[in-house]
């Protein structure tokens, strides 16, 4: 799965070239770039040919015979007649001192308490690698790209499911599905990072475990079509289906499901649960987002959403939560609609809407600054990095070409990475190393796998 040596050698090069842009501009020639270079126009040369030769001869002959009284008229003459030069050579004028735009008892308290200035972050604008992800489907409605807490990657192409390791960069073939089964539609992680579930062509659903390369359990007779969209939501697993249905299934049972939301009308193509695990986001080929909320769900045997969000013009498959706001949601419209929306799913008020121009294919939140990062197809295949909430585009980031579906971020949250038609699957060191990285102490050995929730 790995492109060539060349070919990684070439894409990490490329990489560094930006860092060019940390130097300094060149100054324009008006500046003083060096002030021990004589200015001819401020000399006066007659003047420097009579003082070397005239001037020194008379000086000499009247140094002898001179009074107090005649070297003070000499100098008043001089003065007067602007002969009294002490240079030669004249330089250019030194910088002029800086204004004081503030009372010096201002500037006092500012030199005691100095604010610290925070520095813009550098971006790079090429991939920092590339792999290949030959056979992947191109497909809009599909979520085939996941990254696990365990920092491996999974990728679905065609038939087979892949793991790449992002520690080791090591790949392995977890599974390949039968054709009559195939091809895989969806994928995504477990919390645990070990667990894994295979949404397939034929309406099923497997779990497997990556530690063993072992399949747990298939889950059947839910969904009448193809799945292809999961989300986990800890020992839940919703599953989204070209059928128009959501389902609950609680994977520690022996009988699963046990809540069934209906509400889209056509292929349910995008699914995510809040963090706090108690709203469900579901965008669908008809144009339409939902929001469901668990304790409404449990409580009515027939569910009904709890919002009913119908302003996009395209297919939903973009979702995000912001992870520093509760109850915001972002959603991305398809190439009919090409706007990304804001949400208030407490109330339901649309908050803004922002025309990118091109299909919103993924939508990914920054889990260190306020900064949303979003996936585009035709016309650039892009991925636009946006500050949030004034929604300035920070960078663009080129190199697909072909239409950017999938994106998945690291357990860390800096990388990110993208897969698109073009075959090729790229990570991007777009969100930075967040503060707390840098200055964090050294912990505490906790005990070995003490943070994993296995499924049972």
């Amino acid at each position: 799965m790995d492109a060539g040596m060349n070919t990684s050698s070439q894409y990490k090069s490329q990489a560094r070239c930006p860092l060019q842009e940390h130097f300094l501009p060149r100054k324009t020639s008006k500046e003083n770039l060096d002030r021990f270079i004589p200015n001819r126009s401020a000399m006066d040369f007659d003047y420097a040919h009579f003082a070397l030769t005239e001037g020194r001869k008379g000086k000499d002959q009247t140094a002898a015979v001179s009074s107090p009284s005649k070297e003070a008229y000499r100098k008043q003459l001089a003065e007067t007649m602007n002969l009294n030069h002490t240079r030669i050579l004249a330089f250019r004028n030194k910088p002029q001192a800086p204004v004081e735009l503030l009372p010096n008892s201002h500037s006092a308290s500012l030199h005691q308490q100095p604010k610290s200035v925070k520095p813009r972050r550098y971006i790079p604008q090429t991939s920092e690698r590339t792999l290949d992800a030959p056979d992947i489907v191109d497909d809009f409605y599909l979520n085939l790209l996941d990254w696990g807490s365990a920092n491996v990657l999974a990728i679905a192409l065609d038939h087979t499911v892949y793991l790449w390791d992002a520690s080791t960069g090591s790949t392995s073939e977890l599974v390949t599905i039968d054709e009559e089964k195939g091809p895989v539609t969806s994928i995504n992680w477990a919390p645990d990072g070990r667990h894994v579930a295979v949404g397939l062509n034929n309406s099923e659903v497997q779990l497997w475990d990556s530690a063993s390369n072992r399949q747990l359990r298939t889950l059947k007779g839910g969904h009448q079509s193809r799945v292809g969209s999961l989300a986990w939501n800890n020992h839940i697993l919703t599953t989204g289906g070209m059928d128009g249905l959501i389902i609950n299934n609680d994977v520690r049972i022996r009988s699963p499901i046990v809540e069934t939301y209906r509400g889209h009308t056509q292929e349910v193509c995008g699914l995510k649960w809040s963090g706090s695990g108690q709203q469900l986001a579901s965008g669908g080929n008809d144009n339409v987002v939902h929001i469901w909320d668990r304790s409404v769900a449990s409580s009515n045997s027939t569910t009904q959403w709890l919002h009913r969000l119908e302003e996009h013009t395209s297919a939903v498959k973009a979702l995000a939560w912001c992870p520093f706001q509760a109850n915001l949601l972002a959603t991305g419209g398809g190439g009919g609609d090409r706007t990304i929306k804001f949400w208030n799913t407490h109330t339901g008020a649309c908050l803004n809407s922002v025309d990118t121009g091109s299909q919103v294919c993924s939508l990914l939140w920054s889990k260190n600054e306020r900064e949303l990062l979003s996936s585009h197809g035709f016309t650039q295949n892009q991925l636009t990095l946006w500050k949030y909430p004034s929604m300035v585009k920070m960078a663009e980031l080129t190199g697909h070409t072909s239409r950017v579906l999938y994106m998945a971020q690291s357990p860390d949250g800096c990388t990110v990475a993208s897969a698109a038609g073009d075959e090729t699957l790229r990570f991007w060191n777009v969100f930075g190393v967040p503060e707390t990285a840098k200055k964090a102490a050294p912990k505490a050995v906790s005990e070995p796998f003490s943070h994993v929730n296995r499924i049972r």
